[in-house]
């Protein structure tokens, strides 16, 4: 996995899509979004989102395992973040979405939460889009979280994840 800012030249990006769904419980702590490998996702020119985790674990199901929610930045930047996530309908008062660094703890300095955002429902399906600037590094994962307060589980439908990573001075 390149390191250096200089690897490739212009932005490097990660880009995953998850369009199967995904239960999230009710009432319960935030859950990490998880994405499929390979040819199921959007696109992963740098390697930033692989079976092999760059710490040596591998992920046997991506579907059970918080690990394939996580992005492994392929560079030290200036890292864009944007999700899409789209909610099945429900009795919401509240959905919650949040980026996170290192939400499974692997560092030193885990789960430093940005970009949390409560929002009440709107008429219709729930789909909400985000994006936040953050310095990234390739030691730290990232990853989207969601949540709800409906009393029973909830899935999210279909959600995007990505990461764009300017070279920053």
């Amino acid at each position: 996995m390149p390191t250096d800012a200089t690897a490739s030249p212009g932005v490097q990006v990660c880009s995953l899509k998850r369009d199967t769904p995904q239960s999230i419980p009710a009432n319960s702590p935030y859950t990490i979004v998880r994405f499929p490998f390979g040819t199921a996702e959007s696109a992963d020119r740098f390697t930033m989102h692989q079976v092999n985790q760059p710490d040596g674990y591998v992920i046997t199901s991506w579907d059970t395992d918080d690990r394939s929610g996580l992005i492994w930045p392929s560079t030290a930047g200036w890292g864009v973040l944007y999700a899409m996530i789209q909610w099945e309908a429900g009795g919401y008062d509240e959905l919650r979405d949040q980026f996170v660094r290192d939400p499974l703890g692997l560092t030193p300095t885990p789960g430093d939460t940005t970009a949390t955002e409560h929002r009440p429902p709107s008429p219709g399906m729930q789909c909400w889009t985000k994006q936040w600037g953050v310095f990234v590094d390739p030691a730290v994962p990232l990853a989207v979280r969601a949540a709800h307060d409906d009393g029973v589980a909830r899935s999210i439908v279909l959600a995007e994840f990505k990461l764009v990573i300017h070279p920053a001075a």
